[in-house]
């Protein structure tokens, strides 16, 4: 991995470029195995792009290089009560030492379940700045939250998994932190967690998050809530709990650190980025989520689907799960209107993880556009 001075990012991208050079953009490399096997050695990191360079507090916004630590623009904005909101990506460890960079959040462009009340991480995008292949730099967007002008390069960026680019620099929307939270556990029969599940998303209080789960291979679901007012949160949670009675439902309470407990355990936290781990990314129509939990399938597969949306991740040690179960749940997913794609595997392992396209021509085509000698993270798209 190389990684050069802010000064010479630019020559290098030029000077790669006249020799036709194949490479590949990254932070700080922590996820680069994930997806398909990339085909050229050589990685440019941006872990020296590193800076905050504005925080406007009143505006709600924050602009910062792309090789800043995701735990470090966490621990600025905490200072002035704000955060960015987003989920710690899979194997961030218990305290998130391992989140990777800002520049490398976005060009995955995942979310968990945050995404149920604050949208994805290319929804609070407002800015971008990238360098093309030919060392060109680009920008898109703005400092302002209100910013429709031009072609929306943002949303093309963010999980393009640096095929398209190099991101240097994003300004993203930042969100106060709220002093009430809470939430609850519900366990039981699949059909009442899925009613359980329409009222929590119609309730009065929208949720912070409602994820499915699978513990020891039995489904639940975790709601978070949060609000300035505390009454209104423990009004909500009182309402939620009496429903969850009349359907038969056990529903557990969790106060802040409780609910923060297990969020981490819905991550697994204290794996980190064990590479010789199955780990699949899940899409779904939210609705036909419930149907993939009672997968007989699953009860070797930790599971955290974000309960609104219908996207997660699921996750298992390789001794406990057989490639030929991978594939049928891959085809589960498929008869149910979603997709699966692998993000990584055992090495023993020699599954297809290349990610599901609906229009291969369309993304090849945009890729020969930003990237015509097909230098950046070869294999990560179809057609290279």
């Amino acid at each position: 991995m190389i990684t050069p001075e802010p000064r010479e990012l630019q020559d290098l991208v030029r000077q790669w470029h006249q020799q036709a050079l194949p490479w590949t953009p990254a932070g700080a490399g922590t996820r680069l195995h994930w997806g398909p096997a990339l085909e050229q050695p050589q990685t440019l990191s941006t872990a020296k792009l590193n800076r905050l360079v504005h925080h406007s507090s009143g505006d709600f916004t924050v602009s910062v290089e792309a090789g800043l630590p995701l735990i470090d623009l966490q621990a600025a904005l905490a200072e002035a009560k704000q955060w960015l909101a987003v989920d710690w990506p899979w194997g961030s460890g218990t305290a998130g030492t391992q989140s990777g960079t800002i520049g490398g959040l976005v060009a995955r462009g995942m979310a968990g379940g945050f995404r149920q009340r604050y949208l994805g991480i290319r929804d609070q995008v407002i800015g971008l700045e990238v360098m093309r292949a030919d060392g060109t730099q680009a920008r898109a967007g703005g400092q302002v939250v209100k910013n429709v002008a031009g072609y929306d390069l943002m949303r093309l960026f963010c999980g393009s998994w640096g095929s398209l680019g190099l991101i240097t620099q994003v300004t993203l929307r930042t969100f106060p932190q709220q002093p009430h939270r809470a939430g609850l556990l519900f366990t039981g029969e699949l059909e009442a967690l899925e009613s359980m599940r329409q009222a929590c998303l119609q309730a009065a209080l929208m949720p912070q998050r409602l994820d499915w789960w699978t513990i020891e291979g039995m489904p639940c679901l975790l709601l978070g809530l949060v609000s300035i007012s505390r009454s209104a949160v423990e009004s909500q949670l009182q309402e939620l709990n009496s429903y969850a009675q009349t359907l038969g439902l056990q529903a557990n309470g969790l106060n802040a650190d409780e609910l923060l407990e297990l969020e981490a355990a819905g991550r697994e936290a204290g794996a980190e980025l064990d590479k010789d781990r199955w780990l699949m990314r899940i899409g779904l129509p939210p609705a036909q989520a419930h149907a993939l939990m009672g997968e007989t399938c699953l009860h070797s597969i930790r599971l955290n689907l974000a309960a609104g949306s219908g996207q997660g991740l699921g996750w298992a040690d390789p001794g406990d799960l057989a490639a030929h179960t991978i594939s049928s749940l891959a085809e589960r997913c498929r008869s149910l209107g979603g997709a699966l794609t692998l993000l990584q595997q055992p090495s023993a392992s020699a599954l297809s993880s290349a990610p599901a396209h609906a229009n291969h021509s369309w993304v090849a085509a945009i890729k020969r556009e930003f990237d015509p000698l097909q230098q950046l993270a070869r294999g990560r798209l179809p057609g290279r």
